[in-house]
């Protein structure tokens, strides 16, 4: 038995998605109220015929934007469970619109990542591209982001918060106008992937860690879909190329970091994949982590020819 949980800002006013995607999770389901308050509110839980659980947790805030109020609250509650997602929005000056996109959390600017669980994230993308193709959602398309962490955005707390919850947490969001905010069968198909987080694809997964690239990376999305013979790849923690400068990860301080994302991935990983373009001093600092960990490093091109990757197996 595992245990998943997701957290809602149902006040609309400050997130235009949560509300509309917990509406379609309890028209969907039959939840129970357990015997939780957070927020005045009860939270809901579903047990699923394989005696999975998934609890529902509906705030005034989104989570991220108040951690250091939330935080002994998730932890209270949830600290030993498998997994958990936060149900949001995404926007942005250049972000592309009709996605729903899933990404880990952390501040690759300070090196602090929160755990990731790369096969739990393979099972919800991969329900998620299922279920939006038979959701009559032909219009958006599933994605992966750059690791990154809202409370930094909107004064959430210090990112060494973002350590202190144990359970793996990801964003789950619908990008990135309003007019994909309210699509109900966008709405939909979220609400009907969040139970999906435990259903094995029957895939051997190949944990990696990628770096560099762009926020949407799309060499790394599509890596998300690709699976050869029993395999697939395992796709968590995203460093992209402008917090890696910002960060300053070419030098001492940079390995340090690296090697804190690594330790955060659950099973660790099998390979790094960097974006061709990635400056060398960065690929260099991967080489010396390639070599430390007897794994191999390569360039994002060699997602699309899995089987030619000198994994160490």
């Amino acid at each position: 038995m595992k245990r998943a949980v997701y957290f809602f800002c149902t006040n609309s006013d400050i997130d235009p998605v949560a509300r509309n995607v917990f509406n379609a999770v309890s028209e969907m389901y039959p939840l129970c109220k357990t015997d939780i308050l957070i927020d005045a509110q009860p939270v809901l839980s579903l047990t699923d015929e394989m005696g999975n659980e998934f609890y529902f947790v509906r705030t005034n805030k989104v989570v991220c934007h108040d951690y250091r109020r939330y935080l002994p609250t998730m932890n209270q509650y949830f600290a030993d469970f498998d997994f958990s997602g936060l149900i949001t929005w995404h926007e942005g000056e250049n972000a592309p619109d009709r996605i729903l996109s899933v990404h880990t959390t952390g501040d690759v600017n300070s090196g602090y990542f929160g755990n990731a669980n790369s096969h739990c994230m393979h099972n919800l993308l991969w329900v998620l591209e299922a279920n939006r193709t038979v959701g009559d959602l032909d219009d958006f398309r599933i994605t992966t982001e750059g690791t990154h962490w809202s409370g930094m955005v909107y004064n959430g707390g210090s990112p060494y918060l973002i350590t202190e919850f144990p359970v793996p947490l990801v964003d789950i969001e619908i990008g990135s106008t309003h007019e994909s905010w309210t699509n109900e069968r966008a709405a939909e198909v979220i609400a009907k992937s969040l139970t999906g987080v435990f259903q094995d694809t029957g895939k051997i997964i190949k944990n990696i860690l990628c770096v560099g690239g762009v926020h949407f990376e799309p060499s790394f999305s599509q890596a998300v879909f690709a699976s050869w013979d029993e395999y697939a790849f395992g796709i968590s923690h995203i460093l992209p190329n402008h917090w890696l400068v910002t960060g300053q990860y070419e030098g001492d301080q940079g390995l340090i970091r690296y090697r804190k994302c690594i330790e955060s991935i659950c099973d660790g990983i099998e390979g790094i994949v960097h974006h061709d373009n990635l400056k060398g001093v960065y690929k260099q600092q991967l080489r010396l982590l390639g070599t430390e960990l007897k794994i191999p490093v390569f360039k994002h091109q060699w997602l699309s020819r899995p089987r030619e990757i000198p994994w160490s197996d």
